[in-house]
C-alpha cells in the first residue's frame, strides 16, 4: 500500500498561508504573503526537488488546485517542476469542480476516495491544501508530514492545528532533521499507532 505524505510549509507560530506569494490568500487581511523565498536557499531547494522526483501523484484542495493549475501548465516544459506535475496524476477534492481543465486531473468529491488512491500509487503527496489536509487528519488518511519549518511568526494567519482537527495520534521522526543556512529546517515524520500518555515524568 502506498503512502499520503502532506508537504507543509509553516512559520514557528504554525501558520501555513500564502508561503509562495504576496496575492496567493490575502484571506482574513493576510497581508505577510509571500514570505517563504527569502528564507529559502539552495539546501531547501533540493530537499523540496528530491521529494517531487518521488512523488507519483499529486492530491490538493480546491483552492491550492485552482492556483496550481492557473500557474504550472504555462511554464516552460523544461522546468523539472512544471514537467513534474503536468505530466503526473492529479486529484482534487472537490464537490463543484467536475470538469478539471488541467490536463491529466480527476475530481474526488470527497476525502473518503482518498484511502483507494494508495492501492494505485505509491507517493502520493499534498501540497499545502489546509482545509482538506485538516479533513485528511480526520479520517486519519495522512501517513507522513513533512514538515518545513521557517524562522518567523506572524501572530496571525491561518494554521492547520486548530481546536478539532486531527484525531489522537502519534508520530515517529524518520531520519535526521535537516537545518539549511537561513535559518528553515525540515522534520519528517511517519504516523506510529496512538500517543502513550498518563506518565508522571518521575516515573521515566
Amino acid at each position: 500500500m502506498g503512502m499520503l505524505s502532506v508537504d507543509l510549509f509553516i512559520t514557528l507560530d504554525g501558520v501555513y498561508q500564502a508561503p509562495g506569494g504576496p496575492d496567493e490568500d490575502p484571506s482574513g487581511g493576510f497581508e505577510f504573503g509571500g514570505w517563504q523565498a527569502a528564507y529559502s536557499d539552495q539546501g531547501t531547494g533540493a530537499v523540496i526537488m528530491a521529494g517531487i522526483d518521488r512523488m507519483d501523484a499529486l492530491l490538493l484542495g480546491r483552492r491550492t488546485y485552482d492556483i496550481f493549475a492557473g500557474y504550472w501548465p504555462s511554464q516552460d516544459a523544461g522546468d523539472p517542476i512544471a514537467g513534474k506535475f503536468n505530466a503526473m496524476p492529479k486529484f482534487v477534492v472537490s464537490r463543484s469542480l467536475t470538469d478539471p481543465s488541467w490536463q491529466g486531473t480527476t475530481a474526488l468529491p470527497d476525502v473518503s476516495e482518498v484511502g483507494q488512491l494508495k492501492d494505485r500509487f505509491e507517493d502520493i503527496h499534498v501540497v499545502g491544501s489546509g482545509d482538506l489536509t485538516r479533513s485528511l487528519l480526520n479520517a486519519d488518511l495522512v501517513d507522513r508530514l513533512n514538515l518545513y519549518v521557517y524562522p518567523l511568526t506572524f501572530g496571525k494567519g491561518k494554521k492547520l492545528w486548530t481546536e478539532g482537527t486531527g484525531i489522537p495520534a502519534a508520530f515517529r521522526l524518520v531520519g535526521q532533521p535537516q537545518a539549511f543556512p537561513k535559518g528553515a529546517l525540515c522534520l519528517v515524520y511517519e504516523r506510529a499507532g496512538d500517543p502513550v500518555t498518563g506518565i508522571d515524568i518521575g516515573q521515566q
